[in-house]
């Protein structure tokens, strides 16, 4: 039995040495999560930092580095963060998600190790577990191209992230409590930049330093719970050149509706008049505006900017047209050599339709989200690794969700939500949008096509207005109120992803599930081992590992 076992820690290894290209270079951090007290909004709370930082600290990594982090969880309860938009090629272990890995128990850490292998772009990440996103512990991360790779502008001067996000002023488990018991949330407090907010007005420090006739690059995330924001910097033009890890056409906008989950990254020129100026988040589709600003300066400038704030657009009809001038830049290399449009996406055959209707009933007079009439339960062994200990009947069923939803949806069933999906088929998803409220919807481990965004109902006519040539490859789409989007993407990153709602309260009352995507090769060409330090929980706990898989 020892030496069975040492055969298979030794095959691990070897797999996972596999992992990398040797010529990938490593990069390391110690990143302790503590909870400390600070006052965005001027009420004092408690938040989550990391390294003591709030919000947490820049990872910035190239294309394929392999990127470790060591996680000491200093909170009293498990913990978990994610990295959303990573794909994590044949690696779903280090997604981040208690559908995927069981979580750090307070006390003790836990190594994370993936590669942003193949992407670039502007990405964030956060904590997964419980609402422990409310109270902080999120970042900004960004993958730049190697330096073989042209990219289709002039590199900034300086790079500078920019995360909004709504805020609340209860901490997080009293917002927990509340979801707990059957209430909502309501509105946000307040919306910050950065982690503070400003007034009109006051004396606020300047977040960033421009000098006079650079360009800088802005990379602005919505690292929020439920609100879109829209962004906007008095007198100055910002030049869209890339989104979610993709080069899109470059247009000027004078703002830009940020939904939930989503990143983009803007070239802002230091061509105006040397002072100081506001930058503005505001929210959108809420009955009352909540507004913040932040202050970027020109270097040398004392002149405080301009009380008069630009105003933000009305009305969803207007996002929807932004939403439709967002273009692939099909000529630009993303992480590899290759031209963006060199994937013809518009010319694969779809293998399967998949219809997701967002669902909100009353379960034992409490709230509760869902697609298709299934509301998603964790569990307390995680799903992917009762897949991956061959013990899945004992945890959840696949395809209770069906891919059409019925009709009318008066019930929702809550039980795990595990939708098997055939390897390598390309897929059209269609989230259907019932309600008056916007939603934004993200899948993990991919990046897929956004096709179409539309009022209405959807049909199989609707695919007449695809967008088969150059829509942008993303990881969030936006559906909005009374609308349907849809998505089309292959399915060839073998593993256990989530696909979810952004708006948190949602996700965490059930609208989220996963998709199971198995090789039938169980072959490293397809997936990755289950790394040696994973930890264990649930009905897995102290079993040895299933024998590995090989070449």
């Amino acid at each position: 039995m020892q030496g069975g076992r040492l055969l298979t820690v030794f095959v691990c290894l070897v797999s996972t040495v596999a992992l990398v290209n040797a010529g990938d270079p490593y990069f390391y951090y110690t990143w302790n999560v503590t909870y400390g007290t600070v006052a965005p909004l001027g009420i004092p709370q408690q938040v989550i930092l990391i390294n003591g930082q709030f919000p947490g600290p820049n990872l910035n990594s190239t294309s394929n580095n392999n990127v470790v982090i060591n996680v000491f969880n200093n909170l009293d309860e498990p913990f978990l963060l994610t990295w959303s938009g990573l794909q994590h090629r044949k690696n779903s272990w280090q997604d981040g998600l208690t559908g995927t890995s069981c979580p750090i128990p307070a006390g003790t850490n836990y190594t994370y190790h993936f590669q942003p292998k193949d992407q670039i772009g502007s990405y964030f990440y956060y904590p997964s577990t419980a609402l422990h996103r409310f109270a902080g512990g999120f970042g900004g991360l960004r993958v730049n191209s190697r330096l073989l790779i042209p990219v289709p502008y002039a590199d900034p001067e300086d790079d500078y992230t920019v995360l909004i996000n709504d805020w609340y002023t209860k901490s997080h488990t009293a917002l927990k409590t509340f979801l707990d018991s059957g209430r909502t949330l309501g509105s946000p407090d307040g919306v910050l930049i950065n982690g503070k907010s400003g007034k009109v007005g006051g004396q606020n420090k300047a977040l960033f330093i421009m000098k006079p006739g650079k360009t800088y690059k802005y990379r602005i995330c919505n690292v929020g719970f439920k609100s879109t924001l829209n962004f906007r910097i008095q007198g100055h033009k910002m030049k869209l050149v890339e989104m979610e890890g993709s080069h899109v056409l470059q247009n000027d906008y004078d703002s830009l509706d940020v939904h939930v989950g989503q990143c983009f990254a803007v070239l802002v020129t230091a061509d105006q008049e040397a002072k100081s100026y506001y930058m503005v988040a505001s929210t959108r589709f809420l009955k009352k505006e909540v507004s913040t600003v932040g202050v970027m300066s020109y270097e040398g400038s004392n002149v405080q900017p301009s009380n008069e704030l630009p105003k933000a657009p009305v009305g969803w009809a207007w996002s929807l047209n932004q939403f439709r001038s967002f273009r692939w830049n099909l000529t630009a290399s993303a992480a590899r050599p290759n031209p963006q449009g060199s994937y013809h996406y518009g010319k694969i055959n779809i293998t399967r339709t998949i219809k997701l209707a967002n669902t909100k009933n009353l379960v034992d007079g409490k709230i509760r989200f869902g697609f298709n009439g299934v509301s998603h339960v964790d569990t307390e062994t995680p799903l992917k690794l009762a897949e991956y200990f061959e013990m899945s009947e004992k945890v959840f069923k696949y395809n209770v969700i069906k891919d059409e939803p019925a009709a009318k949806i008066t019930t929702l069933t809550i039980e795990p939500n595990v939708l098997n999906i055939t390897f390598r088929t390309f897929v059209e998803i269609v989230f259907e949008n019932h309600e008056k409220s916007m939603q934004s919807f993200h899948l993990d481990g991919y990046s897929f096509f956004s096709v179409a965004s539309e009022p209405g109902t959807w049909t199989p006519e609707k695919r007449n207005n695809y967008n088969l040539l150059d829509a942008v490859s993303r990881h969030t789409v936006q559906v909005f109120p009374k609308s349907w989007s849809a998505i089309l993407l292959t399915f060839d990153n073998a593993g256990m992803w989530n696909i979810r709602s952004e708006n948190w309260e949602r996700r965490y009352l059930g609208q989220q599930m996963y998709v199971s995507v198995l090789s039938p090769e169980k072959s490293l060409r397809d997936e990755y081992n289950i790394p040696l330090n994973t930890n264990l929980c649930g009905i897995v706990k102290g079993l040895p590992l299933p024998t590995p898989y090989t070449i």
